[in-house]
């Protein structure tokens, strides 16, 4: 009888779930279930904090506060940093790596006591970070310039750079480490680099140039990337040689991308502003299974370490919604900072203790009011954020159908229809998919509810340019 029970135990081992293994390890690695041992973490990059969430009980423990929002980093002597945005994550699970965009940095964070242990710079305007699956590199795409910097997984310096095409927007690592995927923010092509002697080993041609992310599958057989310009997501071989698999429409602002094996199958999961909705597909078939409405502008995403969960960054929202993978549905909205960018799941982040030291509450950071945009007698087509900076607010307006690649202003007029002079905030121009993101700085909450003497104005979108401003087409709803 002991026998006959230890081979049933070893049998039951063995028929374990068959999804074992979630990006951005290899399928062969042990499935880690849900525990308040593990962290959320998403970049924002209005308040520049890195928001600390426990997966078990989807409630926010609190900031990591990388710097100061406006007016405080606008001196010449400020030192923290500005535009939070990257978030990558060691093999150990001990330590993410978040880049800042306008400080031009990579802050080296420890998950169990949320402290600062390292600030490396590097060249202008870096995008992701991301380590090795073997720990001893982490790669920066220096989207401003032309190449990643590479730096040494332990001390984070700086030991050299791999030359590439303009603009590297994100890396990801095949999980067996062998390559790595670079995708290009301002050129219409990947890179695939040799991980061990940093030399480019294929090129895939993109269909457009604005890539911002890139996930590789835990077999390593598929790369997927994102084209936010022209709404589309690629798939290609993550073997030689290389080739494109499928190209995929999925909507105007397509963000962000990842994969998630489950007791169903294996799935990307990508992020779609505009459309406001997270859209499933197949690995297999490509087959789209599922839209999930989860708010305005969705944006990072990443699953649990067992894949039941997917946590995504809701940028116009200020929030993270936790969808259940296995009925593609939202269980949790939870309220962090200003604008998430990229996010990441961590398991397994804080082995022993609370891990709640150095958090800081929400703040300001917490603070934000919701407008939409549309043409009159239609749908709602443009989402508006307005993230309380103090005095000031900072505007963000995910602006979709317009016409593809024409000049439009954001603009205030005292006439709620639109009518009389127009007072521009800012001007565009829409890519391929008549979508954008346009952003303003100013007292904007309070001209367009007409605090005090202020006469109240109203939010619009016209056709042209600010010397030359032509019909209204979205309006303030």
């Amino acid at each position: 009888m002991p026998r006959m029970l230890a081979s049933f135990f070893a049998l039951v081992a063995l028929a374990g779930p068959a999804w074992a293994g979630q990006v951005p390890g290899a399928a062969s690695a042990t499935d880690v279930p849900v525990s308040s041992r593990d962290r959320v973490y998403a970049a924002e990059q209005f308040s520049n904090t890195v928001s600390v969430i426990d997966p078990a009980s989807n409630k926010l423990l609190g900031v990591i506060r990388l710097g100061d929002s406006q007016p405080g980093n606008l001196s010449p002597l400020y030192r923290g940093q500005v535009l939070v945005h990257g978030l990558g994550f060691a093999p150990d699970h001990r330590t993410i790596a978040v880049v800042s965009i306008a400080s031009n940095s990579v802050s080296f964070i420890d998950t169990a006591t949320n402290a600062v242990k390292h600030v490396t710079y590097v060249g202008r305007s870096p995008h992701e970070a991301f380590f090795t699956p073997d720990g001893k590199e982490v790669w920066v795409t220096v989207r401003g310039e032309d190449y990643v910097a590479v730096l040494d997984g332990s001390t984070y310096a700086e030991k050299r750079r791999i030359q590439l095409a303009n603009g590297p927007g994100m890396t990801i690592f095949s999980p067996d480490g062998r390559y790595g995927y670079v995708c290009s923010s301002f050129t219409p092509e990947t890179a695939v680099v040799s991980v061990r002697d940093h030399e480019i080993v294929g090129k895939v041609k993109q269909e457009s140039p604005f890539c911002p992310n890139i996930a590789a599958t835990p077999e390593g057989d598929q790369v997927w990337l994102t084209l936010k310009d022209v709404g589309k997501t690629m798939v290609f071989s993550g073997r030689p040689p290389f080739e494109v698999l499928k190209v995929l429409d999925t909507g105007p602002i397509t963000n962000h991308v990842n994969i998630v094996r489950n007791a169903r199958g294996r799935f990307a999961y990508v992020t779609v502003g505009g459309l406001n909705t997270v859209v499933v597909f197949r690995t297999d078939t490509f087959e789209r299974v599922a839209r999930i409405p989860v708010g305005d502008l969705p944006h990072g995403l990443w699953p649990s370490g067992d894949g039941t969960r997917l946590y995504v960054g809701i940028e116009n929202g200020d929030t993270v919604t936790a969808i259940d993978t296995l009925e593609n549905k939202v269980v949790a909205t939870i309220p962090i900072g200003q604008a998430a960018q990229a996010l990441v799941y961590v398991p397994n982040a804080v082995p022993q203790g609370e891990g709640t030291a150095n958090l800081q509450s929400l703040g300001t950071a917490g603070r934000a009011a919701h407008l939409v945009l549309g043409p009159p007698g239609g749908k709602q087509a443009t989402s508006v954020s307005l993230f309380d900076q103090g005095l000031t607010q900072v505007l963000q307006a995910a602006v979709t159908d317009l016409e593809p690649k024409k000049p439009y202003v954001l603009a205030l007029s005292s006439d709620a229809a639109g009518g009389g002079p127009l007072e521009t905030l800012a001007a565009f121009t829409t890519n391929p998919a008549g979508a954008a993101i346009v952003n303003a700085v100013g007292p904007i909450r309070q001209i367009a509810q007409g605090d005090g003497p202020t006469p109240r104005r109203h939010l619009v979108i016209a056709s042209g340019t600010p010397e030359n401003v032509g019909a209204v087409v979205q309006r303030q709803r």
